[in-house]
């Protein structure tokens, strides 16, 4: 028995000192550095750890001690830089074929960059564009937070209730798939969404959260919406501020989405947003191309604009406002933009800020 006990004691004190001879030339290897042992315990630890099997399992126990804290990601943004309209081509190059244009305050996804050329998603189109006619990094993330806005999307039908708790009263109902404005997020599950101008809050876990900024163009396209404003124009002599009566019920029908529970000086204001941007080159030059512009007025993206427009059910007030509008008054000067009341600075009447 002490025999085999001397032969024990041996066969251990061999096992370590082969351990400690192989630490040693770790430890030469590493030159001065002093840690480089301390670095190597995990990786020890799992040779002499039974339940560690295999070269993968050190890895991963050195790795789960030792893990390199990774950088925040640079941001992939990419804001147009230009007054009215830039192009995108099919290479980094300004006599390649144009694919698509790119609009003030749209933005995209950066794809790839080389040699002062960036190309990029946005909407349909994926194509290049110089690099001074963009904005990256911070600059791209401010601007996007200036024009871009965050939207819900039901998951279900949805009552909107005026105060967030399930048994305040109920303003309405929202169908599922309805996009609507989000105010602000964060209050025990419920979310303050823009309901026709006023507050509303729906519960949080039914609805699909997303950030929304307006994007480019395809050239099939932008051939198209020029080839629907032709023919539109081929019916309706649009004159400085007159149309046809099909086309101030629509702009009345986007006032009653947007500002229906406005004032009438709001409403007002909301129809004077539509013509300013009918009358600058940064935009398209009928009332209808500048409504359902992608991803301009949440309505008309949602499909809520129509349903209103279909129903007849359009306010007078929202009507005569309209018609005010496009009869050139502008409250509002020549601003082209609105949003909910967060604190930018700009026009505040009623719940919106106008800028």
């Amino acid at each position: 028995m002490a025999k085999s006990r001397r032969l024990l004691v041996a066969l251990t004190g061999l096992v370590l000192s082969v351990s400690l001879i192989a630490q040693t030339g770790m430890t030469a290897q590493a030159g001065s550095n002093r840690n480089y042992l301390d670095s190597l315990n995990g990786g020890v630890a799992a040779i002499l750890d039974p339940s560690a099997t295999n070269a993968t399992e050190i890895a991963k126990a050195t790795v789960r001690k030792y893990s390199v804290t990774e950088e925040e990601p640079e941001s992939t943004r990419v804001m147009a830089n230009v007054k009215s309209a830039m192009n995108l081509r099919s290479e980094p190059n300004e006599n390649a074929e144009k694919v698509g244009k790119l609009y003030k305050d749209c933005g995209g996804t950066i794809l790839e960059r080389k040699d002062g050329w960036t190309r990029l998603q946005s909407g349909n189109v994926i194509g290049w564009a110089k690099d001074e006619y963009l904005l990256f990094g911070d600059d791209a993330e401010a601007l996007a937070n200036s024009v871009g806005k965050m939207i819900a999307q039901m998951s279900d039908a949805l009552r909107v209730r005026k105060e967030p708790s399930k048994s305040a009263e109920v303003l309405g109902i929202l169908p599922k798939g309805e996009i609507v404005e989000v105010v602000s997020s964060g209050e025990d599950g419920w979310v303050c969404i823009d309901y026709e101008g006023n507050d509303g809050y729906v519960m949080e876990e039914y609805i699909t959260l997303d950030f929304l900024i307006d994007t480019g163009e395809t050239m099939d396209e932008i051939k198209a919406r020029e080839a629907a404003e032709k023919e539109a124009k081929r019916h309706v002599n649009y004159g400085e501020y007159t149309t046809d009566a099909d086309t101030t019920l629509l702009l009345a029908a986007l006032i009653q989405c947007e500002a229906g529970g406005e004032s009438y000086e709001g409403k007002v204001a909301v129809g004077a947003v539509v013509m300013n941007r009918v009358r600058s080159s940064a935009y398209p030059d009928t009332i209808h191309s500048v409504i359902y512009a992608s991803g301009q007025f949440t309505p008309a993206m949602s499909g809520k604009l129509n349903r209103v427009l279909e129903s007849g059910k359009i306010n007078d007030s929202c009507i005569k406002a309209a018609e005010e509008a496009l009869s050139g008054v502008s409250n509002v000067g020549d601003l082209t933009h609105f949003r909910r009341n967060n604190g930018r600075e700009g026009l505040v009447i009623g719940n919106h800020v106008f800028y």
